[in-house]
């Protein structure tokens, strides 16, 4: 399949400093994740038939409105999302998806997987080649689950899911493609379980609001990142606390 990855300034705040859109396919094809008009879009304009969006975070569905207006292609969401998707997009969606969905293109359909936690809505698109894979996972680094809206019991669950499937690439929205899945899935697990053992010890040790847990829980320098990496706490904060190894009333945290 044709796979044409294009890198645009979308204002996202991931390391990378652009959000990368892809084409799937030649003749007819799908555009995800348009977070900005970029010239190596529009030169493939009268190709795009099929437009989706792996989530609806605004480094991902900037120009959105504009390939909607400027083609007659297809604008899918995911079901249940139409209203979250018009607020965050600002049309409507011509037809909505669920896991499994084919969406076709000239050369073989993208096939709609779910993995919510980054957002709620938060899928991917399988191709042979692999996985249109959004902000589910990132070569380097680590991915932001933000609550209220990022769940932590989900996208751990969804990094599992990503090792059995084991498809043979991921088409990651920001940094590199990933070649190698499993090994990633199994780093960022581990990234995970290690924060939220240093944000349980934390409440352990006496630290109950969000600042604080940040303050012991965290060992590098949070400049510019605070506000993301104090709501990835609330959302470790809340599945501690729906596994009732702490209790937490959304304001201030104390051990069980």
């Amino acid at each position: 399949m044709q796979i044409d990855r294009i890198p645009v300034d979308g204002g996202t705040r991931a390391p990378s400093g652009d959000t990368a859109c892809y084409i799937l396919g030649s003749t007819s094809a799908l555009l995800v994740d348009p977070a900005a008009r970029d010239d190596a879009i529009d030169d493939r304009i009268d190709e795009i038939d099929h437009v989706a969006v792996t989530h609806h975070h605004g480094d991902h569905v900037g120009a959105v409105a504009h390939y909607a207006a400027a083609t007659d292609a297809t604008i899918w969401c995911r079901y249940g999302r139409t209203e979250q998707f018009r607020d965050a997009t600002g049309v409507d969606a011509d037809r909505t998806f669920r896991a499994g969905t084919s969406i076709p293109t000239d050369e073989e359909p993208a096939v709609v997987v779910e993995t919510p936690g980054h957002a709620p809505e938060h899928v991917a698109f399988a191709i042979d080649d692999g996985l249109v894979s959004g902000d589910v996972a990132v070569a380097e680094g680590s991915v932001v689950v933000a609550a209220p809206h990022g769940d932590m019991r989900a996208y751990l669950t969804s990094l599992r899911r990503l090792w059995v499937r084991d498809p043979a690439r991921l088409l990651a929205a920001h940094g590199p493609v990933v070649e190698d899945v499993r090994g990633t899935c199994e780093r960022l697990l581990l990234h995970r379980r290690e924060r939220e053992r240093r944000v349980l010890a934390a409440v352990e040790g006496g630290n109950q609001t969000v600042d604080a847990i940040l303050d012991s829980a965290y060992e590098k320098d949070l400049t510019g990142v605070r506000d993301l990496a104090g709501a990835t706490v609330r959302a470790h904060l809340e599945k501690l606390a729906h596994e009732s190894r702490l209790r937490w009333d959304g304001a201030h945290a104390e051990p069980v």
